[in-house]
């Protein structure tokens, strides 16, 4: 009897625990709250364990009894659901509630059967090990499967096999006749554990998979750029390091863009910040539309911004810097002043560092500038090339 009821002391804290974790991380991370949903959960599953704790003292064991079932089987099924929307999958809530009332249903069905027989135990643990083996499927089919998602679907499907199998041992030691019974068997105990066991172990994984995914986001939280969506400088050097080693390894021409907004402090002069917040993000949009597929844009502060072209020698640059130019110098929209863009191309030679690069795209800038503006300049080593916006 005691050790029934330290089982489930120890299963009630440790649900609580998890409820409380995974509330932290959703509430430490105000960008996405979907950790909240196992909160959820993991508060619905303690009910199970709290209702059998409250049969020990005798108090209504017909109605904890039931609470048990029902609180559990709502844990289980709001994991499902929960799993489904941490990992985009838009869960179907309406099949979640069916299965979870058809869970409900068949419990009441077996009201009456005798609890210690196998097919009360078999229709009874039916509906958690349907849950557990949905958790694992969602895991499977989501885009993203790193080592611990594959080991977490495993799990879920060794703790669905364990719901299964367990009527077995149910008839076999003996359940006794009534919650109560069922409270002070020693089958209580090492159901209990056993369950917990796993159950705890699924939460350990799931816990990490979400604090690694809150990682994630907040580093790229920290490299993109949030007035234009774009990479800030931190995130543009990160994301074009590793392309520049392996364009530079195998010998490919990379080209390097700086862009420049010409006179945007007359723009905030006169028309205020906040319509030159709206400038620099229709400016973004524009790059967006007309930079290649695959290359890099960010934002390196104020008006100044970068595009990384890989693959691309310095002819495709300049041809890409001057259509940008071109839509830039055109494109009139009704709310917003007119803009023109200076913009310095360089290549980035075999043995070349980024930084140097860089510095020499920035000279091919200054020199746009110093030219008269809404213009294209190309360095070519030391040489500057102009072609007239």
């Amino acid at each position: 009897m005691l050790g029934a009821s330290f089982a489930l002391i120890v299963n009630i804290m440790i649900a609580a625990l998890f409820a409380a974790s995974f509330a932290f991380v959703a509430l430490t991370n105000p960008g996405d709250r979907r950790a909240l949903w196992f909160a959820a959960s993991y508060m619905l599953g303690m009910v199970a364990p709290l209702s059998l704790f409250v049969i020990r003292f005798g108090l209504w064991p017909d109605f904890f009894g039931a609470l048990n079932y029902v609180g559990f089987c709502a844990g289980l099924f709001l994991m499902t659901g929960s799993l489904a929307r941490f990992y985009g999958r838009g869960p179907r809530w309406s099949a979640v509630a069916g299965l979870y009332g058809a869970a409900l249903l068949s419990g009441a069905a077996i009201g009456e059967w005798p609890q210690d027989s196998l097919a009360f135990n078999l229709v009874y643990q039916t509906p958690y090990a349907l849950a557990t083996a949905c958790c694992g499927w969602i895991i499977l089919l989501a885009s993203r499967r790193g080592a611990l998602e594959i080991a977490l679907a495993g799990l879920y499907g060794v703790i669905a096999a364990h719901f299964i199998i367990k009527p077995f041992f149910a008839t076999a030691f003996g359940v006794g006749r009534t919650p109560s019974e069922y409270v002070a068997s020693s089958y209580a105990i090492a159901s209990q554990s056993a369950t917990g066991v796993l159950l705890i172990a699924a939460g350990l994984l799931t816990l990490l998979i979400v604090a690694q995914e809150a990682i994630r986001e907040a580093r790229r939280a920290a490299e993109i750029d949030q007035l234009t969506g774009l990479l800030n400088r931190r995130g543009f050097d990160l994301a074009c390091a590793p392309r520049l080693a392996s364009a530079q390894a195998e010998r490919d021409p990379t080209t390097v863009v700086l862009l420049d907004l010409d006179h945007f402090k007359r723009v905030n002069d006169r028309f205020g910040h906040a319509v030159g917040d709206e400038v620099l993000q229709y400016f973004a949009a524009l790059l967006r539309l007309t930079t290649p597929e695959g290359a890099l844009a960010g934002r390196l502060g104020g008006e100044e911004f970068v595009i990384f072209l890989a693959g691309a020698p310095l002819a495709r640059g300049r041809r890409v810097a001057e259509m940008i130019r071109q839509a830039a110098a055109l494109h009139v929209t009704p709310r917003l002043p007119p803009i023109t863009v200076s913009i310095g191309v360089a290549e980035i030679a075999a043995d070349e560092s980024f930084s140097h690069a860089m510095r020499r795209a920035d000279e091919a800038l200054y020199r746009a500038k110093t030219l008269g503006r809404d213009r294209v300049c190309v360095a070519r080593g030391a040489r500057l090339k102009e072609i007239q916006g």
